[in-house]
């Protein structure tokens, strides 16, 4: 018990250090330029800052870019990786391990590195400035096909069995059986890349070059240009409004948001 009173302590630095950015971002954000480096609890509070940001942005538009980009490739993702790792779990072959790991192998592969291969091939397509462009690279994920593979795996045989005794098929097995049993990791997931696709810069900044396609992200960084000179008041007003929604997200499904981690634990 006195341990774990200790690691208490020791651990309430490390969390102040961590919200300390998004503190300083709120308080920036609500306050006048005078006060971005001063702390005055008798400040005065503002919206102008947010007011400016909708007036220089179409925030709208980037927010329903984004949407569609996160909806198309997650849901992607979720189709393509369920089948192949049902495929690698219930459908063994000669060489599937291999197979498998050489899957593995993107987990190294940093997507940096094929960002010229990647420009290539979408400019080859014809696709540029669209929304399918920004999401070809990531409609597969070797991250995906592990952990569903891995949660597929801790499925009981038996269950397969007597499905298959009953007559169904292996699209039945893996939507009544697999599928369901796996909501935990499908939801841990879902909020990993939910958050990362939204968050996601350098693809989307290279492949998009209009309002029609451009993500909320690639937007912002009109604040940030340095012949403009840097606003932090604006800046930080710009970035709370981008992530308002996945902070919103978090704090109303933060218990399940914990409990999907816990429940898809590599077994």
């Amino acid at each position: 018990m006195k341990g774990a009173s200790l690691w208490t302590w020791l651990a309430l630095p490390l969390a102040f250090l961590w919200i300390l950015p998004l503190v300083y971002a709120v308080w920036t954000a609500i306050h006048p330029a005078e006060y971005a480096t001063r702390f005055d609890l008798f400040a005065p509070l503002t919206i102008e800052n947010f007011a400016r940001v909708w007036d220089r942005l179409p925030f709208p538009r980037y927010f329903l870019n984004t949407l569609v980009l996160v909806t198309l490739v997650v849901s992607a993702q979720y189709v393509i990786c369920t089948l192949a790792a049902y495929a690698f779990v219930a459908f063994p072959f000669r060489g599937s391990q291999a197979l498998f790991m050489l899957f593995l192998v993107q987990l190294m592969v940093m997507p940096e590195i094929l960002l010229v291969r990647n420009y290539r091939t979408v400019s080859w397509l014809g696709v540029m400035d669209t929304p399918l462009a920004v999401a070809l690279p990531y409609l597969a994920s070797a991250f995906g096909i592990f952990l569903l593979r891995q949660s597929f795996k801790s499925v009981p045989k038996e269950l397969d069995e007597a499905a298959r005794m009953e007559g169904a098929g292996p699209m039945q097995i893996l939507w009544r059986v697999y599928v369901p049993l796996a909501k935990p990791a499908y939801l841990a997931y879902g909020l990993v890349m939910v958050a990362f696709h939204w968050n996601n810069y350098l693809w989307p900044m290279v492949v998009t070059n209009s309002v029609r396609t451009r993500p909320i992200t690639v937007g912002l960084s009109v604040f940030s240009a340095p012949e403009q000179g840097i606003d932090w008041p604006t800046i930080t007003a710009a970035t709370l409004t981008s992530v308002a929604p996945l902070l919103i997200a978090f704090l109303i499904f933060q218990r399940q948001f914990v409990q999907s981690f816990m429940r898809a634990g590599i077994r």
